[in-house]
Protein backbone atom coordinates (compact mmCIF):
# COMPACT_ATOMS: atom_id res chain seq x y z
CA UNK A 1 0.00 0.00 0.00
CA UNK A 2 1.06 3.88 -1.10
CA UNK A 3 -0.06 7.32 0.46
CA UNK A 4 -1.58 8.82 -2.41
CA UNK A 5 0.46 12.03 -3.20
CA UNK A 6 -1.18 15.81 -3.77
CA UNK A 7 -4.37 14.88 -0.95
CA UNK A 8 -4.08 16.97 2.82
CA UNK A 9 -4.06 14.07 5.53
CA UNK A 10 -7.16 14.15 7.61
CA UNK A 11 -7.00 14.10 11.32
CA UNK A 12 -9.90 11.91 13.03
CA UNK A 13 -10.96 12.73 16.67
CA UNK A 14 -8.91 10.09 18.12
CA UNK A 15 -5.66 11.76 17.12
CA UNK A 16 -4.99 9.73 14.10
CA UNK A 17 -3.74 11.17 11.10
CA UNK A 18 -5.84 9.48 8.08
CA UNK A 19 -4.41 9.12 5.07
CA UNK A 20 -5.65 7.50 1.98
CA UNK A 21 -3.93 4.61 0.15
CA UNK A 22 -4.27 2.65 -2.87
CA UNK A 23 -2.89 -0.89 -3.90
CA UNK A 24 0.21 -0.94 -5.89
CA UNK A 25 -1.88 -3.17 -7.93
CA UNK A 26 -4.88 -1.32 -8.48
CA UNK A 27 -7.37 0.80 -6.83
CA UNK A 28 -8.30 -0.35 -2.97
CA UNK A 29 -9.58 0.37 0.58
CA UNK A 30 -7.50 2.21 3.75
CA UNK A 31 -9.20 -0.30 6.87
CA UNK A 32 -10.13 2.52 7.88
CA UNK A 33 -12.31 2.58 5.06
CA UNK A 34 -13.14 -0.87 5.61
CA UNK A 35 -13.45 -0.21 9.13
CA UNK A 36 -16.74 2.73 8.27
CA UNK A 37 -18.22 0.42 5.93
CA UNK A 38 -19.91 -1.52 8.31
CA UNK A 39 -23.51 -0.48 8.22
CA UNK A 40 -24.93 1.39 11.25
CA UNK A 41 -27.36 -0.54 13.35
CA UNK A 42 -26.12 -4.04 11.14
CA UNK A 43 -25.58 -5.65 14.64
CA UNK A 44 -28.16 -3.97 17.22
CA UNK A 45 -31.02 -6.24 16.78
CA UNK A 46 -31.20 -6.50 20.74
CA UNK A 47 -29.85 -3.16 21.37
CA UNK A 48 -30.32 0.31 20.89
CA UNK A 49 -27.22 2.20 21.05
CA UNK A 50 -29.05 4.98 22.90
CA UNK A 51 -29.40 2.42 25.83
CA UNK A 52 -25.68 3.12 26.21
CA UNK A 53 -25.93 6.87 26.98
CA UNK A 54 -29.60 7.17 28.63
CA UNK A 55 -30.76 7.83 32.58
CA UNK A 56 -31.43 4.31 32.83
CA UNK A 57 -27.59 3.52 32.21
CA UNK A 58 -26.49 5.82 34.50
CA UNK A 59 -28.45 4.53 37.45
CA UNK A 60 -28.46 1.34 36.55
CA UNK A 61 -25.44 -0.08 33.95
CA UNK A 62 -25.95 -3.99 34.27
CA UNK A 63 -29.19 -4.41 31.96
CA UNK A 64 -27.42 -3.33 29.19
CA UNK A 65 -24.05 -4.29 29.98
CA UNK A 66 -25.33 -7.84 29.93
CA UNK A 67 -27.15 -7.83 26.75
CA UNK A 68 -23.43 -6.59 24.95
CA UNK A 69 -21.78 -9.14 27.14
CA UNK A 70 -24.38 -11.64 25.49
CA UNK A 71 -24.83 -11.00 22.63
CA UNK A 72 -22.02 -7.90 21.30
CA UNK A 73 -18.35 -8.70 22.96
CA UNK A 74 -16.97 -6.17 20.64
CA UNK A 75 -19.49 -3.96 20.00
CA UNK A 76 -19.55 -0.92 17.56
CA UNK A 77 -20.63 2.26 19.30
CA UNK A 78 -21.49 4.51 16.17
CA UNK A 79 -22.39 7.68 18.89
CA UNK A 80 -19.45 7.67 20.55
CA UNK A 81 -17.18 6.15 17.92
CA UNK A 82 -16.01 3.60 20.12
CA UNK A 83 -15.96 -0.26 20.53
CA UNK A 84 -17.15 -1.88 23.80
CA UNK A 85 -15.03 -4.84 25.01
CA UNK A 86 -17.58 -6.62 27.81
CA UNK A 87 -16.14 -10.35 28.81
CA UNK A 88 -13.31 -10.64 31.38
CA UNK A 89 -11.36 -12.54 29.12
CA UNK A 90 -11.47 -9.70 26.11
CA UNK A 91 -10.99 -6.96 28.77
CA UNK A 92 -7.98 -8.05 30.62
CA UNK A 93 -6.39 -9.26 27.19
CA UNK A 94 -6.70 -5.16 26.23
CA UNK A 95 -6.12 -4.15 29.12
CA UNK A 96 -2.13 -6.21 29.71
CA UNK A 97 -1.45 -5.47 25.73
CA UNK A 98 0.58 -3.14 25.43
CA UNK A 99 2.20 -4.22 22.05
CA UNK A 100 -1.03 -3.00 20.42
CA UNK A 101 -3.17 -0.95 22.48
CA UNK A 102 -2.36 2.19 25.08
CA UNK A 103 -4.36 4.12 27.45
CA UNK A 104 -4.13 8.16 27.14
CA UNK A 105 -3.10 10.38 30.46
CA UNK A 106 -5.94 12.52 31.53
CA UNK A 107 -3.72 15.83 30.66
CA UNK A 108 -4.27 14.02 26.98
CA UNK A 109 -8.12 14.01 27.53
CA UNK A 110 -7.97 17.86 28.91
CA UNK A 111 -5.46 18.28 26.25
CA UNK A 112 -3.04 20.13 27.70
CA UNK A 113 -0.31 17.11 27.24
CA UNK A 114 2.39 19.66 28.08
CA UNK A 115 1.11 20.93 31.35
CA UNK A 116 3.65 19.28 33.73
CA UNK A 117 4.91 15.97 34.04
CA UNK A 118 3.53 12.66 36.27
CA UNK A 119 6.20 12.37 39.05
CA UNK A 120 4.03 9.47 40.71
CA UNK A 121 5.75 6.43 40.02
CA UNK A 122 9.00 7.76 40.94
CA UNK A 123 10.74 6.09 43.86
CA UNK A 124 10.92 8.85 46.41
CA UNK A 125 6.69 9.79 45.55
CA UNK A 126 5.80 5.87 45.97
CA UNK A 127 7.97 6.00 49.53
CA UNK A 128 5.75 9.19 50.72
CA UNK A 129 2.76 7.79 49.79
CA UNK A 130 3.05 4.68 51.23
CA UNK A 131 4.34 6.38 54.92
CA UNK A 132 1.22 8.64 54.48
CA UNK A 133 -1.22 5.97 54.46
CA UNK A 134 0.61 4.07 56.87
CA UNK A 135 0.80 7.10 59.45
CA UNK A 136 -2.48 8.60 59.17
CA UNK A 137 -5.18 6.41 57.94
CA UNK A 138 -5.68 5.11 61.66
CA UNK A 139 -6.41 8.26 63.15
CA UNK A 140 -8.24 9.82 60.52
CA UNK A 141 -10.78 6.56 61.25
CA UNK A 142 -10.50 7.05 64.71
CA UNK A 143 -11.39 10.83 64.58
CA UNK A 144 -14.40 10.10 62.27
CA UNK A 145 -15.82 7.66 64.65
CA UNK A 146 -15.51 9.89 67.55
CA UNK A 147 -17.18 12.76 66.04
CA UNK A 148 -19.85 9.95 65.54
CA UNK A 149 -19.75 8.30 69.18
CA UNK A 150 -22.16 11.35 71.29
CA UNK A 151 -25.01 11.04 68.56
CA UNK A 152 -25.10 7.30 67.59
CA UNK A 153 -25.42 7.91 63.62
CA UNK A 154 -22.91 8.34 60.99
CA UNK A 155 -23.48 8.75 57.15
CA UNK A 156 -20.62 5.96 55.85
CA UNK A 157 -20.48 7.93 52.66
CA UNK A 158 -20.26 11.09 52.93
CA UNK A 159 -18.58 11.41 56.18
CA UNK A 160 -16.62 8.71 55.84
CA UNK A 161 -15.48 6.88 52.56
CA UNK A 162 -15.87 10.22 51.02
CA UNK A 163 -14.01 12.25 54.02
CA UNK A 164 -11.14 9.59 54.47
CA UNK A 165 -9.15 9.66 51.23
CA UNK A 166 -9.43 13.50 50.66
CA UNK A 167 -8.00 13.99 54.44
CA UNK A 168 -5.62 10.89 54.05
CA UNK A 169 -3.91 13.51 50.54
CA UNK A 170 -4.30 16.57 52.55
CA UNK A 171 -2.35 15.15 55.07
CA UNK A 172 0.04 13.40 52.82
CA UNK A 173 0.66 16.69 51.32
CA UNK A 174 1.14 18.45 55.01
CA UNK A 175 -1.25 20.90 54.18
CA UNK A 176 -2.73 23.72 56.75
CA UNK A 177 -5.83 21.94 58.01
CA UNK A 178 -7.09 25.47 57.42
CA UNK A 179 -6.71 24.71 53.59
CA UNK A 180 -8.30 21.27 53.65
CA UNK A 181 -11.93 22.64 52.62
CA UNK A 182 -10.59 24.43 49.86
CA UNK A 183 -8.29 21.61 48.32
CA UNK A 184 -10.67 19.05 48.51
CA UNK A 185 -13.76 21.33 46.62
CA UNK A 186 -10.78 22.65 44.37
CA UNK A 187 -9.16 18.77 43.82
CA UNK A 188 -12.79 17.31 43.05
CA UNK A 189 -12.92 19.96 40.28
CA UNK A 190 -9.61 18.55 38.70
CA UNK A 191 -10.88 15.13 38.94
CA UNK A 192 -13.96 15.85 37.13
CA UNK A 193 -12.32 17.81 34.42
CA UNK A 194 -10.85 15.63 32.17
CA UNK A 195 -14.26 14.14 31.08
CA UNK A 196 -16.37 15.08 28.01
CA UNK A 197 -18.70 17.67 29.82
CA UNK A 198 -17.32 21.25 28.34
CA UNK A 199 -17.90 23.39 31.78
CA UNK A 200 -16.84 20.40 33.71
CA UNK A 201 -13.54 20.65 31.71
CA UNK A 202 -13.58 24.09 31.97
CA UNK A 203 -13.56 24.35 36.32
CA UNK A 204 -11.25 21.54 35.93
CA UNK A 205 -8.80 23.66 33.68
CA UNK A 206 -9.48 26.50 36.39
CA UNK A 207 -9.14 24.43 39.32
CA UNK A 208 -5.58 22.99 37.98
CA UNK A 209 -4.11 26.50 37.62
CA UNK A 210 -5.39 27.33 40.96
CA UNK A 211 -4.04 24.36 42.57
CA UNK A 212 -0.63 25.07 40.44
CA UNK A 213 -0.39 28.75 42.28
CA UNK A 214 -1.34 27.54 45.30
CA UNK A 215 1.37 24.57 45.28
CA UNK A 216 4.50 27.25 43.84
CA UNK A 217 5.54 28.64 47.27
CA UNK A 218 4.64 25.47 49.39
CA UNK A 219 6.85 23.30 46.72
CA UNK A 220 9.29 26.43 47.28
CA UNK A 221 9.51 25.75 50.59
CA UNK A 222 9.90 22.22 51.05
CA UNK A 223 12.91 22.15 48.79
CA UNK A 224 14.37 24.74 51.01
CA UNK A 225 13.25 22.92 53.89
CA UNK A 226 11.87 19.04 53.40
CA UNK A 227 10.06 17.44 55.53
CA UNK A 228 8.70 13.69 55.81
CA UNK A 229 5.51 14.47 53.29
CA UNK A 230 4.77 14.01 49.53
CA UNK A 231 5.41 17.74 48.47
CA UNK A 232 9.03 17.10 49.65
CA UNK A 233 9.08 14.22 47.91
CA UNK A 234 8.10 15.73 45.10
CA UNK A 235 10.12 18.57 45.44
CA UNK A 236 13.04 16.21 45.64
CA UNK A 237 12.82 14.25 42.33
CA UNK A 238 15.99 14.99 39.92
CA UNK A 239 15.00 14.48 36.17
CA UNK A 240 17.17 15.16 33.05
CA UNK A 241 15.04 17.96 31.78
CA UNK A 242 14.99 19.90 35.02
CA UNK A 243 13.56 19.86 38.88
CA UNK A 244 10.14 19.57 39.63
CA UNK A 245 7.73 22.19 39.66
CA UNK A 246 4.39 23.21 40.99
CA UNK A 247 3.32 21.80 37.57
CA UNK A 248 4.24 18.21 37.86
CA UNK A 249 2.66 18.02 41.30
CA UNK A 250 -0.81 18.98 39.89
CA UNK A 251 -0.50 16.13 37.21
CA UNK A 252 1.07 13.93 39.92
CA UNK A 253 -1.85 14.65 41.58
CA UNK A 254 -4.23 14.68 38.91
CA UNK A 255 -3.05 11.34 37.59
CA UNK A 256 -3.20 9.47 40.56
CA UNK A 257 -6.74 7.43 41.53
CA UNK A 258 -9.04 9.26 43.91
CA UNK A 259 -12.04 6.84 42.93
CA UNK A 260 -11.55 3.49 44.32
CA UNK A 261 -10.93 4.24 48.17
CA UNK A 262 -13.49 6.62 48.10
CA UNK A 263 -16.52 4.60 45.64
CA UNK A 264 -15.27 1.20 47.05
CA UNK A 265 -15.37 2.12 50.71
CA UNK A 266 -19.11 3.66 50.09
CA UNK A 267 -20.03 0.42 47.73
CA UNK A 268 -18.66 -2.11 50.23
CA UNK A 269 -20.79 -1.10 53.48
CA UNK A 270 -23.89 -0.24 51.02
CA UNK A 271 -23.34 -3.95 50.29
CA UNK A 272 -22.80 -4.79 53.84
CA UNK A 273 -25.97 -3.26 55.06
CA UNK A 274 -27.98 -4.18 52.28
CA UNK A 275 -26.46 -8.03 53.31
CA UNK A 276 -26.85 -8.51 56.85
CA UNK A 277 -26.23 -12.22 56.61
CA UNK A 278 -22.82 -11.12 54.79
CA UNK A 279 -22.29 -8.80 57.65
CA UNK A 280 -22.77 -11.20 60.21
CA UNK A 281 -20.04 -13.13 58.14
CA UNK A 282 -17.22 -10.54 58.60
CA UNK A 283 -18.83 -10.03 62.62
CA UNK A 284 -17.72 -13.89 63.33
CA UNK A 285 -14.55 -14.09 61.54
CA UNK A 286 -13.00 -10.46 60.75
CA UNK A 287 -10.06 -11.75 58.27
CA UNK A 288 -13.43 -11.98 55.88
CA UNK A 289 -12.93 -8.13 55.85
CA UNK A 290 -10.27 -8.78 52.98
CA UNK A 291 -12.66 -11.51 51.01
CA UNK A 292 -15.50 -8.88 51.53
CA UNK A 293 -13.31 -5.76 49.72
CA UNK A 294 -12.53 -8.05 46.57
CA UNK A 295 -16.06 -9.19 46.76
CA UNK A 296 -17.04 -5.49 46.75
CA UNK A 297 -14.80 -4.79 43.71
CA UNK A 298 -15.87 -7.37 41.52
CA UNK A 299 -19.66 -6.93 41.93
CA UNK A 300 -20.30 -3.20 42.00
CA UNK A 301 -16.98 -1.42 41.43
CA UNK A 302 -16.96 2.11 41.50
CA UNK A 303 -14.82 2.46 37.98
CA UNK A 304 -17.09 1.14 35.48
CA UNK A 305 -14.44 1.32 32.73
CA UNK A 306 -11.33 2.27 31.18
CA UNK A 307 -10.82 3.16 27.91
CA UNK A 308 -7.35 1.74 25.56
CA UNK A 309 -6.62 3.09 22.24
CA UNK A 310 -5.11 0.54 19.22
CA UNK A 311 -1.84 1.79 18.46
CA UNK A 312 -1.91 0.35 14.95
CA UNK A 313 -4.35 -1.49 12.79
CA UNK A 314 -5.05 -4.46 14.70
CA UNK A 315 -7.58 -7.09 14.32
CA UNK A 316 -9.54 -8.71 16.91
CA UNK A 317 -12.57 -9.89 18.22
CA UNK A 318 -13.79 -10.89 14.50
CA UNK A 319 -12.96 -6.93 14.03
CA UNK A 320 -10.48 -5.10 11.75
CA UNK A 321 -9.82 -2.29 14.55
CA UNK A 322 -8.43 0.63 13.15
CA UNK A 323 -5.10 2.82 14.06
CA UNK A 324 -6.53 4.98 17.29
CA UNK A 325 -9.94 2.83 18.17
CA UNK A 326 -11.28 3.86 21.04
CA UNK A 327 -11.58 0.20 22.69
CA UNK A 328 -14.22 0.86 26.53
CA UNK A 329 -12.69 -1.97 28.49
CA UNK A 330 -16.16 -2.52 30.80
CA UNK A 331 -14.70 -3.42 34.24
CA UNK A 332 -18.34 -3.26 35.52
CA UNK A 333 -19.43 -6.28 32.39
CA UNK A 334 -16.59 -8.37 32.90
CA UNK A 335 -17.17 -8.65 36.70
CA UNK A 336 -20.26 -9.79 36.59
CA UNK A 337 -19.24 -13.08 33.47
CA UNK A 338 -20.84 -15.91 33.95
CA UNK A 339 -17.80 -17.86 32.06
CA UNK A 340 -15.94 -16.75 35.12
CA UNK A 341 -18.01 -16.39 38.22
CA UNK A 342 -20.61 -18.83 39.44
CA UNK A 343 -23.77 -17.02 40.74
CA UNK A 344 -22.07 -13.40 39.10
CA UNK A 345 -25.02 -11.61 40.30
CA UNK A 346 -24.86 -12.42 43.45
CA UNK A 347 -22.66 -10.52 46.58
CA UNK A 348 -20.83 -13.33 48.23
CA UNK A 349 -18.37 -12.60 50.70
CA UNK A 350 -17.01 -15.73 50.81
CA UNK A 351 -17.30 -17.22 47.05
CA UNK A 352 -14.81 -19.86 46.34
CA UNK A 353 -14.39 -18.65 42.78
CA UNK A 354 -12.80 -15.18 44.44
CA UNK A 355 -8.91 -15.47 44.25
CA UNK A 356 -6.17 -13.18 43.19
CA UNK A 357 -6.24 -13.44 39.30
CA UNK A 358 -3.94 -12.32 36.81
CA UNK A 359 -4.85 -11.82 33.16
CA UNK A 360 -3.48 -14.35 30.89
CA UNK A 361 -4.34 -17.44 33.75
CA UNK A 362 -1.22 -16.37 36.16
CA UNK A 363 -1.77 -15.83 40.02
CA UNK A 364 0.43 -13.59 41.43
CA UNK A 365 -0.29 -11.90 45.58
CA UNK A 366 -0.31 -8.56 44.17
CA UNK A 367 -2.05 -8.97 41.02
CA UNK A 368 -5.45 -8.22 39.79
CA UNK A 369 -8.19 -9.22 42.10
CA UNK A 370 -10.74 -11.89 40.66
CA UNK A 371 -12.53 -8.67 39.55
CA UNK A 372 -10.71 -5.73 37.53
CA UNK A 373 -9.90 -3.02 39.31
CA UNK A 374 -9.16 -0.46 36.82
CA UNK A 375 -8.71 2.86 38.86
CA UNK A 376 -5.80 1.06 40.56
CA UNK A 377 -4.36 0.19 37.15
CA UNK A 378 -2.42 -3.09 35.93
CA UNK A 379 -0.99 -5.84 38.10
CA UNK A 380 2.84 -4.54 39.66
CA UNK A 381 5.54 -5.78 37.79
CA UNK A 382 7.60 -6.33 41.27
CA UNK A 383 7.29 -9.02 43.59
CA UNK A 384 4.60 -9.37 46.32
CA UNK A 385 6.79 -7.95 49.07
CA UNK A 386 9.56 -5.66 47.18
CA UNK A 387 12.69 -5.56 48.88
CA UNK A 388 14.16 -1.65 47.54
CA UNK A 389 10.38 -0.38 47.21
CA UNK A 390 7.26 0.62 49.07
CA UNK A 391 4.32 -1.95 48.82
CA UNK A 392 1.91 -1.34 45.78
CA UNK A 393 -1.29 1.54 45.78
CA UNK A 394 -3.44 -1.92 45.02
CA UNK A 395 -2.03 -3.33 48.41
CA UNK A 396 -1.75 0.46 50.81
CA UNK A 397 -5.63 0.42 49.62
CA UNK A 398 -6.19 -2.96 50.33
CA UNK A 399 -4.71 -2.57 53.90
CA UNK A 400 -6.50 0.95 54.56
CA UNK A 401 -9.81 -0.68 53.91
CA UNK A 402 -9.04 -3.80 56.04
CA UNK A 403 -8.17 -1.29 59.18
CA UNK A 404 -10.73 0.92 59.18
CA UNK A 405 -13.55 -1.38 58.31
CA UNK A 406 -11.88 -3.52 61.09
CA UNK A 407 -12.43 -0.11 63.52
CA UNK A 408 -15.87 -0.04 62.55
CA UNK A 409 -16.85 -3.43 63.51
CA UNK A 410 -14.97 -3.24 66.94
CA UNK A 411 -16.26 0.15 67.98
CA UNK A 412 -19.57 1.39 66.03
CA UNK A 413 -21.91 -1.89 68.10
CA UNK A 414 -24.61 -3.35 66.01
CA UNK A 415 -24.22 -0.98 62.74
CA UNK A 416 -27.38 -0.96 60.61
CA UNK A 417 -29.21 1.49 58.38
CA UNK A 418 -31.58 4.34 59.83
CA UNK A 419 -35.48 3.01 59.45
CA UNK A 420 -35.83 6.00 56.85
CA UNK A 421 -32.67 5.02 54.48
CA UNK A 422 -33.00 4.68 50.99
CA UNK A 423 -29.65 4.38 49.52
CA UNK A 424 -28.99 3.04 46.28
CA UNK A 425 -25.88 2.97 43.75
CA UNK A 426 -25.60 5.70 41.04
CA UNK A 427 -23.11 7.88 38.61
CA UNK A 428 -23.58 11.30 39.13
CA UNK A 429 -23.58 11.70 35.36
CA UNK A 430 -22.21 9.46 32.58
CA UNK A 431 -18.58 8.21 33.03
CA UNK A 432 -18.32 9.10 36.31
CA UNK A 433 -17.59 6.49 38.98
CA UNK A 434 -20.54 4.83 40.25
CA UNK A 435 -21.44 4.50 44.13
CA UNK A 436 -23.23 5.52 46.86
CA UNK A 437 -23.43 9.14 47.62
CA UNK A 438 -25.89 8.97 50.89
CA UNK A 439 -25.85 6.05 53.29
CA UNK A 440 -27.01 6.88 56.59
CA UNK A 441 -26.60 4.43 59.47
CA UNK A 442 -27.08 4.04 62.97
CA UNK A 443 -25.10 1.83 65.52
CA UNK A 444 -25.76 1.83 69.73
CA UNK A 445 -23.36 3.83 71.34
Amino acid sequence: MSTVKGEPPTVGKNGVQIKRKVSLGGQGYRTYEIYQRQRVGESTAKLNPGQLTNAEFINDPYPALSLLRDNYPCYRDWRANAFWISRYDDVTSIFVDDANFESRSKCWFYGVENYGRDLGQQLTVLNAQAQAYQSHVPQIMQDIINRAMPSGNINLATEFAAHLPIELLARSLQLPVQDYAFFARTYWQLQQGYQWEPQAQNNGLMAMKTLTEYFRPLLSQRLKNPSNDLISAIASVELEDGPATAEDLVITLLESDHETLHGGLANMWYLLLNHPEQLQLLHATPRLIKQAWFESLRHSPAVLAAKRFSRHEVERFGQLLPEGAMMICSAAAANRDPEIFTDAELFLVGRKDLCQREPRGMYRADGLPAGITLGLGKPTKYPAIPEDRPISLYALTRNAVVEVSSMILEQLTNLRLTNTADPSLRSLRLGDMRTCWDLPAEFDN
